[in-house]
């Protein structure tokens, strides 16, 4: 996206040896690093707490530090915590605010939906932060206000409930699915049927082979975790995932009944290995449980993909590789 502009555009890219001079550039410090699963599902915020020391070990002047990453409520008390701590050690008194600003990118609209945001949820405690953070956005949200300004936790939790949402459409869409199977009726009329209302709307209740990515299974582990955390078994993100699960190997079970025996050794087409349209991202895709079910029974795979087939490759090489060293 910089390098594709005619006049270089006002960014500088920072190393260690420049951390401290970009730092020091910024009112707004975003925190825009991973949180992948850890063993148990839960955020591994190493990266985020990480990155908020480094802030507070070079931050010589006020600052809003923003948590852009998707991390579970608390966090951003985490990242107070973090840098009060910092400062402290340094003996540095510096005054900043933290703020939750979770991202709602779509993969492969990522550009598109930062430019015209359809919403900017905003988390903050402090009056100044808010009109701060709202001239920040204001270039992209001038010919609609889209700005909502809520508590920071409330903030932290939108991203979850978001992804958790529709989530949950897509295994209730499959459910419907399993179950017209059964009983003989159309799922794709039934789709249309329940719609066309606009309380449900059409988005997200396509059937399918599950869902996958970096989001949607990372993140419904983790508001579920979350929640066992304070006591509470939410029983609905559990059968979201386990409906999921099991819905990448609905296909399967029904090649193995339709071929029994004769599957051994056939040739199947395996079209798209993305977990979603333009981008190479096979992250939990269903595409792998079904490479790897399919592989067990002796099928031999030809597979393609017009965005993801490089990566799938590297993949292929990765895990035989990986075969190799255990050998």
């Amino acid at each position: 996206m910089c390098s594709s502009s005619a006049t270089p555009p006002p960014v500088a890219w920072s190393s260690q040896r420049t951390r401290p001079r970009g730092i020091d550039h910024g009112l707004f410090q975003i925190i825009a690093v991973g949180t992948p699963p850890d063993e148990d599902g839960s955020a591994d915020l190493r990266y985020v707490l990480a990155v908020a020391r480094t802030i507070a070990s070079h931050m010589n002047r006020y600052s809003i530090v923003i948590t852009k990453s998707t991390v579970p409520v608390g966090t951003a008390d985490k990242v107070r915590a973090e840098i009060v701590s910092t400062l402290k050690a340094r003996n540095a008194s510096v005054e900043f605010d933290v703020v939750s600003n979770p991202e709602f990118l779509k993969e492969g609209a990522a550009i598109e939906d930062f430019m015209k945001p359809d919403r900017v949820v905003v988390g903050t405690d402090n009056p100044r932060t808010q009109e701060l953070m709202r001239a920040l956005y204001e270039p992209f949200t001038r010919q609609h206000d889209r700005l909502i300004v809520m508590d920071i936790r409330s903030s932290e939790l939108t991203k979850y409930a978001a992804n958790a949402m529709l989530a949950t459409k897509i295994s209730f869409m499959n459910e419907l699915a399993n179950i017209a199977e059964r009983v003989g009726a159309d799922i794709e009329k039934v789709r249309v049927g329940i719609g066309s209302d606009p309380r449900i709307g059409y988005s997200f209740i396509y059937p399918g082979v599950g869902y996958g990515g970096s989001c949607f299974p990372k993140d419904v582990q983790a508001l579920e975790r979350s929640a066992r955390e304070v006591g509470y078994h939410a029983d609905i993100l559990a059968a979201v995932e386990a409906v999921n699960n099991r819905q990448k190997q609905v296909l399967v079970t029904k090649l193995r009944r339709h071929f029994g025996l004769k599957l051994k050794g056939a040739t199947i087409a395996l079209w798209g290995l993305a977990f979603k349209p333009n981008t190479d991202d096979m992250r939990a895709a269903p595409s792998r449980t079904i490479i790897e079910l399919l592989s067990k029974d002796g099928v031999k795979i030809q597979a393609y993909d017009p965005v993801a087939s490089d990566e799938a490759h590297l993949r292929r090489q990765a895990r035989h590789q990986a075969v190799r060293q255990c050998l």
